[in-house]
């Protein structure tokens, strides 16, 4: 019997997905059950199969897949473009064309006007629970003419061997001929108005609300990212319409003599509501049906032509809530001072002290002792786990050993001069850090003492109130506190887990130990928070920091000032292999362990050009900005300030202040040089006019801005300029999220009196 080549939506259904794929199953499904669809058919993944057949061409695409190095970048795209030319150069079978052609006609209505349909791929392993082959092909709109039609599936079946998708099957250990791939044609919505709709509040999981997003023009736009959509929120149960957040959109894409064009937008017209209060009701009765249909919340993507709403797709989404409550101890101590610095992570904890002259002594520190040293880097993470507090005679409350320490919950004082030679390994002494001061001799030996904040009342405020993160042992307990969130989840520690330089996996084909250790660790913070989001900054380690990971020194150049060097985006430019592992771990914890809370934000982006080219790479890897996925800007170098516009005409959801390195960078002062770090004050000025520039300038261009450096924790009336500038959030350490949270609530409460 002779395999279908070609199925029409009609005849298919939500079990098809061997033949039709995920994507055309769902699409068959809709248009049975009466969901306004674009008509059209799918070229089944036998189709696929009968032109490898055909065309012997399997047989040259196995030949050069035996000469690739995944690990050697030109390598791989010189021959990953050898195959697809291979492809495209392969006559089509003529039952395969002959059936595509004819198909192509009925849904032309057997007219000379050919229609105008979208080529898309469907792949049959979209939702394998160890991979997600979801986004790795490519789509084609406005295409007409059956030699087009016939040229697009082609290119689609060839884009199986992109230089990307090669390496993520190969990384994932999958044979290259056992992924299927089916192409859905489908009569094209000429898109006066596109976007997404969630079936739930994508972000607080409420289940009462409809959650659309919509732009000008075609949905490429908004799945891209290129543009800030419209928000409007639905109550399913009474249709009202609780939210609109009108955005500015700058352009549109549409179809304009024979290709799909860019076009400007007036600041009249992109200001407009995108939607009627009529069509957004209409929307969200589709979404109410969908989910009743599928007996699950859904993710649908819509177009409007003319007036009348097409859904394109569907798929369902999955969130997780848990809810717990926790108490707190709070205690307190005096015995005789030895030393005083200043307090970097409040609480009070004792232990033998041990002195560390370099981070090639880390292996002295055992569980309970206290870690005395010059300053610390990330090399001596793995001992200041183990530590109960940490001294350093250098640094200040914005150093590396302050911060670690607050990460961990163990007390710390730094800038304690001349520690080192009051002390000798082994006296015990006793580390108050809330108060900066060390003591001789032992206080509740061996326990810290829980840090000391204002009591959690549960105050509500309109500016949310996130948390900085690393330590994934600590997610749970954070969590119960009242936090809207993880405003900045570092790498740190997570990379320091692996211990490893991720070009030495790489090299030797262990891609999957960073991404699985990665992706586990970030699950661990979404589980803890769902569904508040955890917005993940992305690695920005310095080159000496990466030298020191196991293998790091055959890959890491020496460098005269790392801080100014070969950090941030750059390093996702020029290597991205190594910057796609940590996307395809985000991939992994959203597609496969379904926590649609976790966002990304980019560090240290120097350029909008860099932050352009990060955009493609996080959209080659199936990554696109949505309700549920939010890309954010750290703004911590002082051309992200002068050149804010630039940066948000790129397309972001949202900016974080870095207030740490953009002080030193602004004020040209080292936090850790002593002989400097006098000058180092968040509040100077300078700073004060760059916060403000920063925050009025994202209200204005409605994109969400917080801060997530130190400042907020220490300066309470920072925190009053902050909220009447505009701030939407501020992100704090844990001690101080209770503080914060009520000089928010005064703050905002002035405000509102003075209207």
């Amino acid at each position: 019997m002779k395999a279908s080549y070609i199925i029409w939506f009609k005849d298919i259904h939500k079990d098809d997905i061997d033949t039709v794929g995920g994507k055309g199953a769902n699409l068959g499904e809709m248009i049975n059950a009466g969901f306004p669809v674009p008509n059209g058919f799918v070229v089944t993944v036998s189709a696929y199969r009968r032109f490898l057949e055909y065309t012997h061409v399997q047989n040259t695409i196995e030949r050069i897949l035996l000469q690739i190095d995944i690990n050697n970048a030109s390598s791989l795209e010189r021959n990953a473009s050898i195959i697809r030319r291979s492809i495209l150069q392969c006559n089509f079978p003529p039952d395969v064309s002959k059936d595509i052609i004819r198909a192509y006609f009925r849904l032309s209505g057997n007219s000379l006007r050919n229609s105008l349909v979208a080529v898309r791929s469907s792949a049959t392993a979209e939702d394998l629970p160890s991979a997600s082959f979801a986004g790795q092909q490519e789509t084609f709109l406005n295409v007409t003419g059956e030699s087009n039609v016939i040229e697009k599936v082609k290119e689609a079946w060839a884009s199986l061997f992109t230089a990307r998708a090669i390496f993520y099957r190969e990384s994932h250990k999958f044979d290259h001929f056992q992924v299927g791939i089916a192409i859905p044609i489908q009569k094209m919505v000429a898109s006066d108005k596109s976007g997404v709709m969630f079936t739930v509040n994508p972000l607080t999981n409420d289940k009462k609300m409809i959650t659309i997003e919509a732009i000008f023009g075609l949905g490429e736009m908004i799945v891209q990212g290129a543009v800030t959509p419209d928000h409007y929120e639905v109550d399913k149960q009474n249709n009202s319409i609780l939210i609109r957040e009108i955005h500015e959109q700058e352009c549109y894409m549409t179809r304009k003599h024979s290709k799909n064009s860019i076009i400007k937008l007036s600041k009249k017209d992109g200001g407009k509501q995108k939607l009627a209060d009529n069509e957004i009701i209409h929307l969200a009765q589709l979404g109410k049906n969908l989910e009743k249909h599928y007996y699950f919340p859904q993710d649908s993507e819509w177009a409007i032509e003319k007036g009348k709403i097409f859904i394109i797709q569907t798929r369902p989404i999955t969130t997780i809530n848990n809810k717990e409550h926790i108490t707190q101890n709070n205690l307190s101590t005096s015995v005789p001072v030895l030393a005083k610095g200043d307090p970097a992570s409040p609480g009070i904890a004792c232990g033998p002290s041990k002195i560390l002259a370099s981070a090639k002594e880390i292996q002295k520190i055992i569980s309970g002792d206290v870690l005395v040293a010059e300053q610390t880097n990330p090399d001596y993470v793995p001992a200041m786990r183990k530590a109960v507090a940490i001294v350093t005679e250098r640094g200040g409350r914005t150093s590396h050993a302050a911060i670690v320490s607050r990460e961990l919950g163990i007390p710390a004082v730094v800038g304690v001069k001349d520690i080192k030679t009051k002390l000798r390994d082994s006296i015990t002494v006793t580390v108050n850090g809330t108060t900066g001061e060390i003591f001789k001799g032992s206080f509740n030996k061996g326990k810290t003492i829980p840090l000391t904040q204002k009591k959690d009342i549960h105050l509500k405020t309109a500016t949310k109130v996130y948390v900085n993160l690393a330590e994934p042992s600590r997610a749970r307990e954070i969590s119960r506190m009242n936090v809207d969130g993880v405003g900045l989840l570092r790498a740190e520690f997570m990379i320091a887990d692996i211990g490893i330089h991720p070009k030495k996996l790489i090299a030797e084909h262990k891609e999957r130990i960073f991404i699985d250790t990665l992706a586990d660790k970030l699950s661990t913070f979404c589980s803890a928070f769902s569904p508040r989001p955890i917005v993940y900054r992305a690695t920005d380690f310095k080159t000496n920091e990466y030298r020191n990971l196991k293998g790091g020194k055959a890959y890491e150049p020496e460098e005269p000032n790392p801080m100014l060097g070969y950090r941030g985006a750059v390093r996702y430019i020029v290597d991205p292999l190594v910057f796609e592992m940590e996307l395809n771990a985000i991939k992994k914890v959203r597609n496969i362990m379904k926590y649609t809370n976790l966002h990304l934000m980019l560090p240290f982006v120097r350029t909008p050009k860099e932050l352009m080219d990060v955009k493609k790479i996080i959209a080659s890897i199936g990554l696109s900005r949505s309700p549920t996925f939010k890309l954010w800007l750290m703004c911590e170098i002082p051309t992200n300030v002068i050149r804010l516009n630039d940066f948000l005409d790129i397309g972001i959801d949202g900016v974080s202040i870095g207030s740490n390195d953009l002080t030193m960078l602004m004020l040209g002062t080292d936090r850790d040089n002593s002989d400097v770090a006098h000058d180092f004050s968040e509040v100077d000025p300078t700073l004060l006019w760059a916060f403000e520039h920063v925050i009025t300038t994202c209200s204005k261009r409605n994109i969400t801005s917080s801060m997530c450096g130190q400042a907020p924790s220490d300066y309470p009336d920072l925190v009053e300029k902050l909220v009447s500038w505009g701030i939407t959030s501020i992100s704090v350490n844990p001690d101080a999220i209770n503080n914060v949270r009520e000089t928010i609530f005064n703050a905002e409460k002035r405000i509102v009196h003075k209207k």
